[in-house]
């Protein structure tokens, strides 16, 4: 085993950053640049609440700044360079990583581990609504939900939304599958067909070795963190699917395509950072320049669901930054509000804002904005939050931006 690389808690929290590609260049504002961000991440989640502007979209421009959205639909239902799957959540990934995604279809269709066993047995108590599906996929060119009667079918039995969801619910199964793919989409409503007829012709279809397949997912999962343990990998992009990960990332240390971090400093000695700790090969020259101060960060909004933050634990740790979505707690027992952007400056979370896009009026609401108790006060603090504010509402097409509070004391003095 090699002597373990040094790092204190900012290195790993500016490596991470650069590697989500929220420090350094920017990725430019075209379909290149959208795919290589794209690829960059591994993810981007989709949800659909649309309070601001939807997570896919926010991902990007907190990341590019002003682009085109219309390029990202393109790329999905033109060229399709990417697509729909399941990664960390439901989200856009890249095509040239289907291999990857091919083998959990496939193992979600075999039925052997215990959720596909559950979905399979259910499957065949709604046969009847699953060959009306597949009949009708092969018939036309795309099929939506609303397109068949389910009234008889057998519910599936969860403690959330999906309990009537029945047709939803077998497609979004033959979907896990990887038996169909969004083809499209009108809104928030997905058009469905068959896979064969989705992926381009150059889609690379190896079926590759279960470990393999951890393998790739594991350097891909710790090239998008930085620096991270093995909870942290598992938790994201292909969130727990990483069989015999200990063995894989031996394996790969073995190899020097991974090597262990020790974390010092004052910081360090306040915290549990419990390891180990890893970081790829391919990493170790960013993070020599950023240790020899190369490196600047920005301030911007982060999306809900942004990959920086989608590990909550992890953002706890790094950043000292508790993190709840309330879209699901009652308006009375919220903290923050509905739909909060957290603030990035530097390498800190230093606040949060709750915001709400009207679009009828062209308005972006801000209903609040909120500072940690550790946030850099100052009026230079203040105009960057008001300008990312400023550059959210561009993004969005606001006319004017209306602020129901004042902005913290310590940063009024930057509030337009």
């Amino acid at each position: 085993m090699n002597t373990p690389i040094t790092v204190s808690p900012a290195d790993i929290r500016r490596l991470f950053i650069t590697r989500q590609r929220l420090a350094g260049p920017r990725p430019a504002p075209t379909a290149e640049g959208l795919l290589e961000l794209t690829r960059d991440l591994g993810c981007i989640q989709l949800d659909p609440t649309s309070a601001v502007a939807r997570t896919n979209l926010l991902v990007p421009w907190s990341r590019i700044g002003q682009y085109d959205p219309a390029i990202f639909d393109r790329l999905l239902w033109q060229d399709r360079s990417l697509f729909e799957y399941w990664a960390h959540a439901a989200s856009i990934v890249p095509t040239e990583d289907y291999p990857i995604h091919l083998a959990h279809m496939m193992r979600y269709r075999s039925g052997k581990r215990r959720w596909g066993m559950r979905v399979q047995e259910w499957m065949s108590k709604n046969q009847d609504v699953v060959d009306a599906v597949m009949t009708a996929l092969k018939e036309r060119e795309y099929v939506t939900s609303a397109d068949f009667d389910a009234k008889k079918a057998v519910g599936w039995t969860s403690s959330g939304w999906n309990n009537d969801r029945k047709v939803s619910m077998v497609l979004d199964f033959l979907w896990t599958q990887g038996i169909v793919m969004v083809s499209g989409r009108k809104g928030s409503q997905r058009r469905w067909s068959l896979a064969e007829r989705v992926l381009p012709d150059w889609t690379p279809r190896e079926e590759l070795p279960e470990r393999e397949v951890v393998r790739r997912s594991a350097e891909k999962s710790l090239r998008t963190l930085g620096i991270a343990r093995q909870a942290d990998i598992v938790r994201n992009y292909v969130r727990d699917r990483y069989d015999d990960l200990p063995a894989i990332l031996n394996e790969l240390e073995a190899e020097d395509r991974v090597m262990r971090v020790e974390i010092t400093g004052d910081e360090a000695a306040d915290k549990k950072w419990r390891g180990p700790w890893y970081i790829h090969a391919d990493d170790l020259a960013l993070l020599e320049r950023i240790q020899g101060g190369d490196w600047e960060g920005r301030t911007t909004l982060l999306s809900p669901f942004d990959n920086l933050i989608c590990d909550r634990a992890r953002t706890e740790l790094l950043f000292n930054f508790e993190f709840r979505i309330e879209i699901y707690v009652p308006k009375e027992k919220r903290k923050y509000g509905y739909y909060v952007l957290p603030i990035l400056h530097g390498d800190r979370l230093i606040g949060r804002i709750d915001p709400l896009m009207d679009r009828k009026t062209g308005r972006l609401n801000i209903n609040a904005v909120y500072a940690e108790p550790d946030a850099p006060l100052g009026p230079e603090t203040g105009r960057a939050i008001t300008n990312a504010i400023q550059e959210l509402a561009t993004f969005l097409g606001a006319k004017d931006i209306a602020y129901s509070e004042s902005m913290p004391s310590g940063w009024q003095a930057g509030e337009s």
